[in-house]
């Protein structure tokens, strides 16, 4: 499965503007990776970008594709757990003949793939000819290849090939300078996106966002800012979170921010939803266009929050 890739939200609503979909931070890894970041982007060599889940790949990807020559092409994704042969086969006749192509979690590949992948790869053929690609290969994976080659899931000679120019992506926890301009950051895109006033943080909630170690990285930190935008602050009282961090003396509950932060989005996305029904008076296709989002994936999220039957097509 491919699909292009502008920068979208959590809710999978495009966001038109380029610039939301970045931001570099102050911490001293991340300044070095923003460095590594602009080389790499002026070369078309292929890079394997690693990290742990929510921490940022994708984004990195794009950061790379629009400060590269080719950012005025397309800027395409591959899932590569539903990658089948025939359509990497495809893929060399089409995908790949411009732009740039993120291959997410290339550990995903099947064996047959892993081939096709090694032999798509540029460089020298069997017979001693020079191909390249003619689009910009990236690749994403949150598993280290050397375990995967260990493990005799991945072929030691393609993880050589792609492991050539790698870069690491640190986890929050390991650049925690940066949380609190990442927060401050999203509360920003959330609140122009949703058209409301930025939400200012209590000191409290400020420290345990500052303290906390964030398992879901960026993402998590990203569902979380969203939260505060359409519910408040409370919504992170409500899931017990920093909340009961600072009350120790409580029932012993030990509620991850994770959790709440999850709780709180679905509930912030079913007030969209809801909202812009209401809006066009339950007319489930204008709502899809006005939340930016398909019409089946509309029906999906009614049937998820209970509500499939209502309204008119």
């Amino acid at each position: 499965m491919h699909h292009q890739f502008p920068d979208k939200d959590a809710f999978g609503a495009t966001n038109g503007n380029p610039n939301w979909s970045y931001c570099v931070g102050n911490s001293p890894a991340i300044r070095a990776m923003e460095q590594v970041i602009r080389e790499l982007s002026a070369s078309d060599v292929p890079v394997l970008i690693r990290a742990e889940a929510g921490s940022g790949k994708r984004t990195v990807a794009q950061r790379i594709h629009q400060l590269s020559g080719r950012q005025n092409e397309p800027f395409v994704g591959v899932d590569c757990a539903s990658l089948s042969r025939e359509a990497l086969v495809d893929g060399a006749q089409s995908l790949f003949r411009k732009g740039t192509v993120v291959l997410e979690e290339v550990c995903a590949l099947d064996a047959d793939c892993q081939q096709l992948l090694f032999d798509l790869l540029p460089g020298v053929d069997a017979e001693g000819r020079k191909h390249r690609l003619g689009a910009r290969l990236l690749l994403t994976t949150s598993k280290e290849l050397t375990e995967e080659v260990e493990a005799g899931r991945f072929r030691e000679d393609l993880c050589y090939r792609l492991s050539s120019v790698s870069l690491r992506l640190p986890p929050l926890r390991e650049r925690r300078q940066d949380i609190s301009e990442l927060m401050t950051f999203f509360l920003a895109k959330y609140a122009a996106t949703q058209r409301r006033p930025v939400p200012r943080l209590s000191a409290e909630a400020q420290r345990w966002i500052e303290d906390y170690d964030w398992p879901g990285n960026v993402h998590e930190l990203e569902d979380a800012a969203k939260a505060v935008v359409m519910l408040g602050e409370q919504a992170l009282v409500r899931g017990r979170a920093w909340h009961n961090h600072s009350h120790a003396g409580g029932n012993g509950m030990k509620v991850s921010l994770k959790d709440a932060a999850r709780a709180a989005s679905r509930e912030a996305e079913r007030a969209l939803i809801l909202s812009a029904l209401n809006r066009t008076r339950w007319n489930r296709r204008r709502a899809a266009q006005e939340l930016q989002i398909s019409y089946k994936a509309l029906l999906y999220k009614l049937k998820q929050i209970g509500m499939e039957e209502y309204g008119a097509s």
